[in-house]
């Protein structure tokens, strides 16, 4: 086994090349992915002939993600991060196909895979596969603190959580569809505990009648842009959280981002029970048949967003 590592080695560090070919392929994080690697020129080969190994570029230096050697292979090595995770078919290879199946895709499998085949000594393969990673982001939820009409300025933030690669973020004017100039913004980008990006960005504009600002998150490998927008009239009763609190979010952005709360479903239901009594009442009062088993339902207040992705 030393032997053949050594002469392996040898080969990897020498000047035999194969016509090197180059794919991309893009996978969802925890998703599986095949990368490909087929020789086409010949329909059959013998395993005991064969060396075959996948390898990745780690700080300049080549780490094995797997191999195979005749009569013996490997499905990752104990200390990398492929172990059990990286698995070729013996059978594919008899007919030429020495793809790499990778399991349970993570954002740091985001690397240049080098599949290389050796035949007696001769090396017959060589082929680059570029895998791009990608995660969708949360749906942007725009908020902004509690306001007076004698405030000058509003701010707005946005959030969204759970995506990769590094997202790009736009504000919108929603009367006319325009972008807003990006130095009224301050976007804060960084990386979660699961290796996925969150982002905060906030927005402060001079206050005009009827605000509708948007906030979009685009993901460029996707082609994918979420937009959330919201009337600044809304978003006072949307959020219900204290100036002081809001401020606190906007030094502390990672620890802060939003949460489901029961406030908002209170004041809902405390309107509709008082809307019930003042139905209940006046038709008790017009009506001395009233069926009292019957029970009046009040029509709870609806609060729009518009969300377009």
């Amino acid at each position: 086994m030393a032997l053949r590592s050594a002469v392996l080695l040898l080969l990897l560090l020498s000047g035999l090349r194969a016509d090197t070919q180059e794919n991309e392929v893009r996978a969802m994080v925890g998703s599986d992915v095949k990368l490909s690697c087929i020789h086409t020129r010949e329909e059959s080969f013998d395993l005991n002939e064969l060396y075959v190994y996948w390898q990745i570029s780690v700080t300049g230096k080549p780490k094995i993600v797997t191999y195979y050697l005749s009569g013996n292979s490997s499905v990752g090595h104990d200390n990398n991060q492929y172990k059990d995770r990286a698995q070729m078919s013996l059978d594919s290879m008899k007919l030429g196909d020495f793809s790499l199946r990778l399991y349970n895709i993570t954002p740091q499998d985001e690397q240049e895979f080098n599949c290389l085949v050796f035949r007696n000594l001769e090396k017959i393969v060589d082929t680059v596969v570029t895998l791009h990673v990608a995660a969708n982001y949360s749906m942007p939820v725009v908020r902004a603190p509690p306001s007076t009409p004698q405030d000058e300025e509003l701010t707005f933030m946005c959030t969204s959580t759970d995506g990769y690669p590094e997202p790009k973020v736009y504000w919108i004017n929603k009367t006319d569809n325009s972008l807003l100039d990006e130095a009224l913004q301050n976007s804060t980008v960084f990386l979660n505990p699961r290796g996925l990006y969150n982002v905060v960005s906030v927005l402060r504009i001079r206050r005009v009648p009827n605000v509708n600002v948007g906030c979009c998150i685009e993901n460029a490998l996707l082609h994918q842009n979420l937009t959330v927008s919201s009337q600044a009239a809304l978003t006072s009763e949307i959020n219900a959280r204290t100036p002081e609190s809001f401020n606190d979010t906007l030094k502390n952005p990672s620890d802060s981002f939003p949460q489901k709360t029961g406030t908002v479903l209170t004041v809902l239901i405390v309107l509709g029970v008082a809307a019930a009594v003042v139905v209940f009442l006046g038709c008790r009062s017009r009506c001395p048949r009233w069926n009292y088993t019957a029970g009046a339902q009040a029509s709870r207040p609806e609060l729009e967003l518009t969300d377009h992705v």
